[in-house]
């Protein structure tokens, strides 16, 4: 592809606007996010809980605002003041828990739709944390550690919130908190977003800013329709195991434990020999 028209496509990615249909793949991916977490009885919940539901699925959906608002002394409240995302993700949300013979649920489970809505997440993903980064930025200039963290939680705010979501549900499950375990997307928001720091406060990238986000864009979709369609579930994992063998104290942790099973036989066979020693008959 000619250069000039790979940086025009790069730019009208980067001027793409989200409202309506990417907040939609968005709301999809969340409520479906919650049914699946409820399992089997998530119409029996739905049915007898719809305030509990509605609730946990607007926090699973303006998560991101809501918690990057809180970190930065902004109104919790001003995620939902878009009346026009709130109303939609309402829509949504009875649409795949209250239409007409599931027909809303099936449809968007449907494979070609979901691979199609996790893609326009992902695309949906990508600039909400170069939002946060770019927000950040102007409250703490200098502040690049505050500018990855909000871009991290715009990024995946579901995922730091789902401790909150299902206790909203009735379900308490401490183990699951985001920074115990962190998911694909957690470890790629990260990845993106230090990326935009350096980006935008460092000389680090000399890329325009558009072939950059661009990038970041296909890496997000190329990896989530992989995980949809090949079962990749997280390619950091390699690189992870690496660094922690040799940064973390893998190998040290390695070596001791071979050096202590090494003295353990060692002591073992003295023990024995000395036995020998004062019993021979034993021996006979």
């Amino acid at each position: 592809m000619d250069p000039e028209a790979f940086l025009e496509l790069a730019n009208q990615v980067g001027k793409l606007k989200m409202f309506p249909y990417f907040d939609i793949a968005h709301c999809v991916i969340c409520c479906l996010y919650v049914r699946e977490d409820l399992g089997a009885g998530s119409l029996p919940f739905s049915r007898k809980h719809p305030l509990s539901n509605w609730i946990s699925s607007m926090i699973s959906i303006f998560a991101g605002g809501l918690l990057s608002n809180w970190l930065l002394g902004e109104p919790i409240l001003g995620a939902i003041k878009n009346n026009q995302q709130l109303l939609l993700a309402t829509v949504v949300w009875y649409v795949i828990f209250y239409s007409p013979f599931d027909i809303g649920y099936k449809i968007a489970k449907f494979l070609p739709m979901k691979v199609l809505a996790a893609a326009m997440k992902e695309v949906y993903r990508v600039k909400k944390i170069n939002d946060g980064v770019t927000h950040a930025a102007k409250i703490f200039p200098n502040g690049y550690v505050i500018m990855l963290i909000i871009g991290t939680i715009k990024g995946n705010g579901s995922g730091f919130v789902k401790i909150i979501e299902r206790l909203l549900r009735g379900v308490w499950t401490p183990n699951a908190v985001e920074i115990l375990q962190p998911s694909f997307a957690t470890k790629a928001s990260i990845a993106a977003g230090l990326i935009f720091v350096l980006d935008k406060k460092t000389d680090f990238i000399s890329a325009p800013h558009a072939l950059v986000y661009f990038g970041i864009c296909i890496f997000f979709v190329y990896f989530k329709l992989s995980s949809l369609l090949l079962g990749i579930h997280d390619p950091f994992i390699p690189f992870e195991n690496l660094s922690c063998g040799i940064f973390l104290g893998g190998i040290w942790d390695s070596l001791a434990r071979t050096l202590g099973g090494s003295k353990a036989v060692a002591a073992e066979k003295s023990g024995e020999a000395a036995k020998n020693e004062k019993c021979p008959a034993e021996n006979i």
